[in-house]
């Protein structure tokens, strides 16, 4: 999303934060590298040169290194008067150390997040993910198709744009039902497992539901969440046979 999107498709979008949230995994976890913040920063400063703040920025910059570079050489000299080498060539070791130590710190945490996810993904789930990306993918389409448009292309504004966004609503508030009915099916599986006579009028409530709405975009969703329903009954019959 860009900084000028419109009013009616902020917040529209399936965040990731909202996405791990509502399954209750790391989901789309990426790894952290250092490296790609520091070049982030490296750049703002470079734009920021280029422009009329390029001699506050130096100056400020310059300050923070050097101010960082006496403090430390000071601590080295009250409480480690034992190291001999220079402390500009241990603030670069140190430096590099600690960025080493770090980078496989989060490296072990992101295989950890990683199999976490792995372990616990079922079909239905990847189905839904799948169906977050490509609902993602519309907003973000949308949003391009807003800038073009405001670029001076007329031409190019979406018609019955009132009724295309109130579709994308209900079809997020589907898929967030979806993927609660998902986690609450996955996390209480055993229970669920041992108590079957308990759901099966459930299952016939959401087996009404696809029959009346199965004509509608929405409906199709709401399908989903049938279909998680209907594979842990699938499943439940599969381990009461090999019981």
């Amino acid at each position: 999303m860009t900084k000028a999107v419109r009013d009616d498709l902020h917040s529209l979008d399936i965040s990731q934060k909202e996405l791990r949230k509502l399954t209750n995994l790391p989901v789309k976890d990426e790894l952290i590298i250092l490296s790609n913040p520091i070049r982030k920063i490296g750049r703002r400063i470079i734009n920021k040169l280029k422009g009329s703040e390029g001699a506050t920025v130096v100056f400020i910059s310059c300050s923070i290194l050097v101010f960082s570079y006496l403090l430390f050489d000071i601590i080295i000299r009250l409480f480690a008067t034992w190291i001999t080498i220079p402390s500009w060539l241990l603030l670069i070791i140190l430096g590099s150390w600690g960025s080493g130590v770090t980078q496989i710190i989060l490296y072990l945490f992101w295989r950890k997040n990683l199999k976490n996810l792995h372990k616990n993904m079922t079909n239905s789930l990847e189905i839904l993910l799948r169906d977050v990306d490509r609902y993602n993918s519309v907003i973000k389409a949308i949003d391009i198709n807003d800038q073009i448009e405001d670029a001076g292309n007329p031409g190019v504004v979406i018609q019955e744009r009132a009724k295309v966004i109130a579709a994308l609503k209900l079809t997020k508030n589907d898929l967030v039902r979806a993927l609660k009915t998902e986690r609450i099916l996955r996390e209480n599986k055993s229970f669920i497992l041992s108590n079957t006579e308990l759901f099966t009028n459930n299952l016939a409530t959401l087996t009404a539901m696809q029959v009346t709405e199965e004509a509608t975009e929405h409906g199709r969703l709401l399908n989903e969440a049938l279909q998680i329903a209907l594979d842990v009954q699938l499943e439940m019959k599969r381990l009461q046979t090999q019981g």
